[in-house]
């Protein structure tokens, strides 16, 4: 079957920020770099996971909001309205099922500030690596449940959610509902992201044939914690677009539906996939 037939290349742009626990200066800096990015001609800006608020998983407690009212969305849903392009709010901490829990939710907000859809974390960091690193995000946030796929402009995004990123059947599943796009805004921790951030971003979209975007916290956001960085876009080749250095930023890169195509004609495994 066809893809992206009603789709026209479009730019997107990967933001990477430092963000902490002082939400106002990371919705300042938010707003920066999106607008730079539109400056620069993007249609689609993705921002990390958590770019609101970075801090322990039980202060975002008090952080927690609608994703409709939220106030984490609105200076985004201003500037959408304004320039007419999409942003993917990378996460907010949703309000959640009970007053110990939130979702970690990703918000695609469309080109008139409304919501096209929002995806809730299925899959939640809980590591322990002695010596090295250790998390548990379960201990206030609530998983989601289920996939979610979005469109724009003539283009099937896929959402998911740093730690999404290691479980191969979520990106098989948005696939098998149309996704040509695949978005990753993270918080990937410095001691995982050296080795394992570059190499499944880009197995992700070789095994799917899609383009991945990938938005990620850098830096040292508090004591113990820190972030890798290197955002980047892939192609559905895996080969790498755009990478972001060692910084607070954007990076851009122009997606034409025809790379997809000749991927997925010249190598059509999608259509070899067997269920075992």
């Amino acid at each position: 079957m066809e893809v992206l037939q009603e789709a026209n290349p479009l730019w997107a742009a990967t933001v990477q920020m430092t963000s902490t626990t002082d939400w106002e200066s990371n919705l300042r800096r938010a707003a920066l770099y999106v607008e730079q990015a539109v400056d620069a001609g993007a249609r689609l800006i993705t921002l990390p996971e958590n770019y609101g608020f970075l801090g322990r998983e039980s202060d975002k407690l008090p952080h927690a909001q609608s994703v409709e009212d939220g106030p984490f969305l609105e200076p985004l849903r201003k500037l959408a309205q304004k320039h007419q392009v999409g942003i993917l709010a990378g996460s907010i901490p949703e309000t959640g099922p009970d007053a110990e829990h939130v979702y970690n939710t990703s918000v695609m907000i469309g080109t008139s500030g409304e919501t096209l859809a929002s995806y809730r974390k299925i899959h939640l960091f809980d590591i322990d690596i002695p010596g090295e690193v250790s998390f548990q995000e379960s201990s206030a946030v609530a998983g989601g449940t289920q996939a979610t796929i979005v469109d724009f402009e003539g283009w099937r995004i896929g959402l998911t959610i740093c730690y999404d990123l290691r479980f191969p059947h979520l990106y098989q599943a948005l696939v098998d509902l149309g996704a040509c796009i695949l978005t990753v805004p993270a918080a990937f921790t410095l001691q995982t992201g050296k080795d394992h951030w570059e190499v499944l971003l880009r197995a992700r979209a070789i095994e799917n044939q899609c383009f991945v975007l990938a938005s990620d916290q850098f830096g040292n956001h508090s004591k113990g914690r820190a972030s890798w960085g290197k955002s980047l876009i892939a192609d559905p080749w895996g080969t790498l677009v755009a990478l972001m250095p060692e910084k607070e930023g954007f990076v851009m890169a122009r997606l034409d539906p025809e790379d997809i195509r000749r991927v997925r004609r010249g190598l059509p495994c999608l259509q070899h996939r067997k269920t075992l």
